[in-house]
């Protein structure tokens, strides 16, 4: 199938538009990904049509989710990795102020490269650890939504995430079919840091089989000083 196709019709499947632009930056990006990809590990994907499917497209349906229908957010993308949903998101919507946070400078010089190549504006790239960046007055507490596609738990995931949203954001994380049950694991995680589940959103990604989930998890207190922990204790001994 085109690859246009995928997304125009993917895309239309779920009542969004796609201008000839917006088309051409996702081309510029899926061809700075496969020839970064040679150097570096980006992505274990390589097939231009599954790029757009279960990169582009599944990024792109968090735009289903009503709080990032609003003009002029501030968000972060807390370990954006290749820059997903971060890069496909601002792309479709160029007025979201996006920060892309990564612990790899490397994979930060190639999204600053992307960035330069489709030319976003109102984009930071941060080269940071999330515990060390979510204790920086600069960072915490300052946003409007956080992003998140990584693969850590959720328990892990709110503690890296949940300090750099302000009292009523949220966080959108992206969470596939055992998203249930890791919202069972993360009680604790969200008792502790401030942080309550509004809603779970299934989302199927056209031409795949894949279904996945989002979850809308509000900030409804201010983050305890004392989280995040120091680097590396979230994850060895996360919150449940």
């Amino acid at each position: 199938m085109e690859l246009d196709k995928i997304l125009s019709q993917g895309l239309s499947s779920w009542n969004i538009d796609i201008t000839e632009n917006q088309q051409n930056n996702f081309k510029i990006y899926m061809d700075t990904l496969l020839e970064y990809n040679k150097v570096m590990n980006l992505t274990a994907i390589e097939d231009p049509e599954e790029i757009y499917t279960k990169h582009f497209l599944d990024s792109l349906s968090c735009l289903l989710v009503d709080e990032l229908k609003t003009v002029g957010l501030k968000a972060i993308d807390v370990g954006t990795g290749a820059g997903f949903p971060s890069i496909p998101i601002k792309i479709m919507r160029p007025d979201i102020k996006m920060t892309m946070l990564d612990s790899l400078n490397k994979r930060i010089n190639f999204l600053k490269e992307v960035g330069a190549r489709v030319g976003l504006d109102n984009a930071e790239y941060l080269h940071s650890r999330a515990e060390d960046a979510g204790s920086n007055p600069k960072y915490r507490e300052q946003y409007d939504i956080v992003l998140s596609r990584a693969v850590a738990s959720l328990p892990v995931l709110l503690e890296y995430c949940s300090p750099f949203l302000k009292k009523g954001g949220y966080f959108i994380c992206q969470k596939g079919p055992a998203a249930k049950s890791e919202v069972e694991q993360a009680k604790k995680a969200l008792a502790v840091l401030g942080c309550s589940l509004e809603y779970i959103k299934e989302i199927d990604i056209p031409y795949t089989d894949l279904n996945h989930n989002i979850l809308v998890i509000k900030k409804i207190s201010n983050t305890p000083k004392n989280y995040p922990r120091k680097a590396g204790k979230p994850s060895k001994e996360p919150l449940i």
